[in-house]
């Protein structure tokens, strides 16, 4: 007998497992851009706690496990601004990645302040971007942040929000 996913908020007792999951899910993309110094792979415990509490996470799990998370937050602006996904490496491809996008920007559009959805990516992690843009994602920017690593923002409007798409 199998197990299913499931999907709820994340919380206190979550934060090791989180960090713990995504240090090894940003594996990949430290060797994709050769550095192992990004963000991801240097948080604290403390900050991903301080992080959790200033905005929202999801955890997925399979029995008792965290097989994957995404975290964000909404600025003054109505940015919903999602970080962080990860799906386990032998969880990856069964759709998880966009189940849980689609559960955090469920829960950010239920709130009246979130009128637009933002994420970044490397611009060499096709996997991501690819994900992203089968969400109705579209980028609007990139930032040399390294000698090998451009960031691309994407973004897409709340159903809640203002946007117009152009045709």
């Amino acid at each position: 007998m199998g197990m299913s996913v499931t999907i709820s908020a994340a919380s206190a007792q979550d934060a090791e497992h989180i960090l713990k999951l995504q240090y090894l899910c940003y594996q990949n993309e430290a060797e994709l851009y050769g550095d192992y110094t990004i963000e991801p792979l240097t948080q604290t415990l403390d900050d991903l706690r301080a992080e959790l509490g200033r905005g929202h996470g999801l955890v997925a799990r399979l029995g008792d496990e965290v097989v994957a998370s995404v975290r964000g937050s909404v600025d003054e602006t109505g940015t919903a601004h999602i970080e962080k996904l990860v799906v386990h490496p032998r969880m990856r491809r069964h759709g998880l990645g966009g189940r849980l996008l689609d559960a955090i920007e469920a829960h950010f559009a239920g709130e009246p302040a979130a009128k637009r959805f933002q994420l970044f990516t490397g611009h060499r992690s096709e996997g991501n971007l690819r994900l992203y843009r089968s969400r109705g994602y579209a980028p609007v920017s990139t930032e040399q942040v390294g000698p090998r690593l451009k960031l691309v923002t994407l973004e897409k409007g709340s159903a809640a929000g203002t946007y117009a798409a152009s045709a």
